[in-house]
């Protein structure tokens, strides 16, 4: 169970008013209460060094069912050679996913105050880390943030092969062993989908969203 929060504290503009982009606001602050109410309303800050604070509900929608993932002969072969270690050092895990992106000249929104806002969240029990490990090294590894029901997953990074994806099925693993509805991958891509991942409307995400919360 991860800690109680106040899931409402900060007020945003309603998601499903966002532009055709997927922005629903912007400017504020990287307040931990501010960032989870984001994420319990679904949006979440994405945002360039120099540019205000960007809130972002994207439509459609990526999740991934943890027993619908989807794993190969190699990648299950490849699992044996690979440690993963789950909060075991989640700020190596984050710079990790900032520095291998600026290495490969990739744009990253993990800034420095991304950086101290998640840890923090981590030390609170919101945030968690995949980390992979090849002879006690770490060479892949995800973060994201934990709302009891849902994994919002922010950022995964592989310096070798499959580390990657040994990250998710541990995740995945850990989702349905404690009975997550889905895991939240935000944006559309042609990687997560073909490992199983699917489109949903942002209107069905954030119905999902709150039926999770307030069941009926």
């Amino acid at each position: 169970m991860i800690p109680e929060v106040n899931r409402y504290t900060h007020i945003f503009p309603d998601p499903l008013k966002a532009t055709s982009e997927g922005l629903v606001a912007w400017g504020g602050d990287l307040d931990e209460n501010r960032v989870m109410s984001a994420y319990f309303q679904g949006i979440f800050p994405w945002y360039n060094e120099n540019d205000p604070i960007l809130w972002w509900s994207p439509d459609p929608r990526l999740v991934l069912y943890p027993k619908n993932l989807k794993i190969s002969k190699s990648l299950s072969k490849s699992i044996k050679k690979f440690e993963v270690r789950v909060d075991y050092d989640f700020d190596a895990v984050i710079r990790k996913c900032q520095s291998v992106r600026k290495k490969n000249g990739e744009n990253t929104w993990i800034l420095d105050e991304i950086i101290s806002c998640y840890k923090s969240l981590h030390d609170k029990g919101l945030a968690k880390s995949f980390g992979v490990y090849l002879d006690d090294e770490l060479v892949g590894g995800l973060y994201g943030i934990d709302l009891g029901h849902t994994f919002c997953g922010e950022s995964m990074f592989s310096e070798v092969s499959d580390a990657s994806k040994v990250a998710l099925v541990t995740l995945c693993e850990y989702c349905e062993k404690n009975s997550y509805h889905f895991i939240d991958c935000q944006i559309p891509s042609n990687h997560l989908l073909s490992m199983g991942a699917e489109i949903m409307s942002r209107k069905d995400f954030i119905e999902t969203l709150k039926n999770l919360q307030y069941p009926q």
